[in-house]
């Protein structure tokens, strides 16, 4: 059986998590790191940028007033404003079985997602057709065939970046979202909020209302070990992934 590094950070800011995120793929692409599932969490409330959006999709005013962090993630997609949630990030490389392709590694990594909604009691599925607002610059008004979904609404988003032949993908397990100002970051309008309740779900669906991230954590960890067949080995950083991080967190704090 295959042993992976678990890393459990605390909250930490914007730009730290998405450079951390980016240091430890390079690791992984050069062979200088093992396989890693990384769980963390935020200080303050975070928008993420996909890689090539838009800022004008962000009301940058509006995150300024309320004391929200604004970065850019090193993978594509729409932006997610980050709260109360467990945020997890996989980085693996085909030596470690991950497939070849964004459709392949999705489905595989995907499935393991479900079956953590699943340990929670949430019956998650993975999304059988794309809908919703393509041109939405909010991440949960689109769903695709990397997401998941409970009944109609879209339960979790996932974004991917490769490096030759290894993979970052990350995520969020949200356990609460604050739809009003989610609303207002993306400049959704008067009907954002009504949307996003009606578009979405949460781990406030599970019975008896949304786990502890305890809970969450654990969920996600023995889901991982079932579905890939793999053993967690609680782990840290490297001198050298932290370097990297260091030298990077700034591109990322520029959300320009």
């Amino acid at each position: 059986m295959q042993t992976w590094r678990l890393i459990q950070d605390g909250p930490q800011d914007g730009a730290w998590n998405m450079a951390v995120d980016r240091a430890v793929l390079a690791a992984r692409a050069a062979g200088e790191a093992p396989p890693t599932l990384r769980l963390y969490s935020w200080h303050v409330p975070t928008v993420t940028l996909g890689r090539f959006q838009s800022l004008d999709d962000v009301d940058m005013q509006y995150c300024s007033k309320h004391g929200f962090d604004v970065v850019r993630r090193p993978t594509g997609g729409r932006g997610v404003l980050h709260d109360d949630e467990v945020t997890y990030s996989v980085t693996a490389s085909l030596e470690d079985g991950m497939p070849r392709g964004v459709s392949a590694s999705y489905r595989l990594l995907c499935g393991a997602l479900a079956e953590a909604y699943s340990l929670l009691g949430v019956p998650a599925v993975l999304t059988g057709r794309a809908r919703g607002e393509k041109a939405a610059g909010a991440c949960y008004l689109h769903a695709t065939h990397a997401d998941l979904s409970l009944g109609a609404a879209k339960l979790s988003g996932s974004a991917q970046v490769w490096d030759h032949h290894a993979v970052l993908q990350h995520g969020s397990f949200v356990r609460t979202r604050d739809v009003e100002a989610e609303s207002r970051v993306f400049k959704l309008g008067e009907l954002g909020g009504k949307r996003l309740r009606a578009e979405t779900a949460t781990l406030e669906s599970a019975p008896g209302g949304p786990p502890t991230t305890a809970a969450i954590t654990s969920a996600i960890c023995e889901a991982f070990e079932m579905s890939l067949q793999i053993e967690l080995k609680p782990g840290v950083l490297s001198a050298a992934e932290i370097q990297a991080a260091e030298s990077l967190r700034e591109s990322f704090n520029r959300a320009e």
